[in-house]
């Protein structure tokens, strides 16, 4: 559903949009997806129907089932993914550049400090022409400080963006298992990055005795590796009509 539907205020005005809804298995750390295919072009929002999904999307027994795990202590997560491909706004000219077959670009990062720093940012890396950099907060940020590691991905050079440039992008974070090598702590986002909204991710991302757990995967040694894995889908500029 748009959340502010409202705001998109002259008549007319049209999104095609294409979604994946998740719901996670909590015992396992896995996603349910259920994906919309009946159409290629997306889903059509306008004024008189702002939104669409899946009227049976999972049965009630299989729901509340804990085997399932998709309820754990009154407690369920879900997620969204959502690739815009088309927006008509009369009295605005659009235009969408979108990327076919979009690549992923990863950048890995160890900190070798991490408990001592208020504030670090990763090393600029390149990912669909554009330039990014991993930000990490190891007191917490917002609604996590003192509490949590906060983590986001954010625009190395916003103001190089011309006026009404936006990018779409879907990310992931990780802080990766030095032990092992097979386990690790993530989040999943797409976002519409642009001057003035230059960061998206997490102010709550890992509890902070988590990270710092004698013997833990993620923290050997006062260093933590930290990755980034970056999909740049498109990016929009979008003039007034005068």
């Amino acid at each position: 559903m748009m959340a502010d539907a409202t705001s998109l205020a002259p008549a007319g005005w049209e999104v095609h949009a294409a979604f994946r809804l998740y719901l996670r298995d909590q015992n396992k750390g896995n996603y349910l997806v259920l994906q919309d295919t009946s159409n290629e072009k997306g889903r059509r929002f306008q004024a008189m129907n702002v939104e669409w999904g899946f009227d049976r999307f999972m049965s009630q027994e299989a729901f509340s089932n804990p085997e399932n795990g998709y309820v754990v202590d009154d407690t369920c997560v879900l997620g969204a993914e959502v690739y815009v491909c088309q927006e008509k706004f009369p009295g605005r000219g659009d235009c969408l550049s979108m990327v076919k077959d979009p690549i992923s670009f990863k950048h890995t990062w160890k900190i070798d400090t991490l408990i001592t720093a208020d504030c670090e940012d990763s090393k600029t890396f390149m990912a669909g022409e554009h330039k990014w950099k991993i930000q990490v907060y190891p007191k917490g940020k917002g609604s996590g400080t003192s509490s949590h590691l906060s983590l986001y991905l954010t625009l190395a050079e916003p103001s190089s963006l011309s006026r009404g440039t936006q990018i779409y992008a879907d990310f992931t974070l990780r802080i990766l298992d030095q032990m092992y090598g097979t386990h690790h702590y993530s989040g999943k986002a797409n976002y519409w990055f642009s001057a003035s909204r230059t960061w998206s991710g997490w102010p709550r991302f890992i509890p902070i005795g988590f990270v710092s757990l004698p013997g833990g995967l993620y923290r050997v040694k006062d260093a933590c590796v930290i990755e980034a894995e970056v999909t740049v889908h498109g990016v929009t500029t979008n003039n007034i009509m005068l």
